[in-house]
């Protein structure tokens, strides 16, 4: 189903760290972080919604005079996991990171998560390598970019 998508407000905060607590055991995000993140001048938190609920969010982190942006976390309530939201989380993420002048997205993701490898590897992020011990539990993460074409434009 459809969810539009736009930038988070304070007012979305609680949504949003209620889906960070249910979706993610370790390494969450905090009240006071999503509230840091909202109308900072180096990151983007996209929020999805439809009918005036928060479905998900993408939050994405850039370093000033860096053509590479980082996809810091991805999450999306489990009641919509199906939907296409994370898909559409990302798209709107890409976007967001051609409008601001990067060309490279780059993220890590837990190895044993299946779901999200698909969803990347189906949106054309190729493997860039790996990091022990990169979770709080332990866990490896593997690291994955996407050029986004923005420095191949004609």
């Amino acid at each position: 189903m459809h969810a539009d998508i736009r930038p988070a407000r304070a007012s979305d905060i609680d949504t949003l760290v209620s889906i960070e607590n249910s979706v993610f055991e370790s390494d969450r995000l905090n009240r006071r972080a999503f509230r840091n993140h909202i109308g900072s001048g180096t990151t983007s938190l996209l929020v999805a919604e439809r009918d005036g609920v928060v479905l998900g969010y993408a939050l994405v982190f850039y370093r000033r005079g860096v053509k590479i942006a980082r996809l810091y976390s991805i999450a999306v309530a489990s009641s919509e996991a199906s939907a296409g939201i994370g898909r559409g989380l990302l798209a709107a993420a890409e976007a967001t990171v051609r409008a601001n002048g990067r060309s490279i997205l780059r993220l890590e993701v837990r190895e044993d998560n299946l779901r999200a490898l698909e969803l990347y590897k189906r949106a054309g992020y190729r493997p860039i390598g790996r990091r022990e011990n990169y979770y709080e539990d332990g866990a490896p993460a593997l690291r994955l970019e996407k050029d986004l074409g923005g420095s191949t434009e004609q």
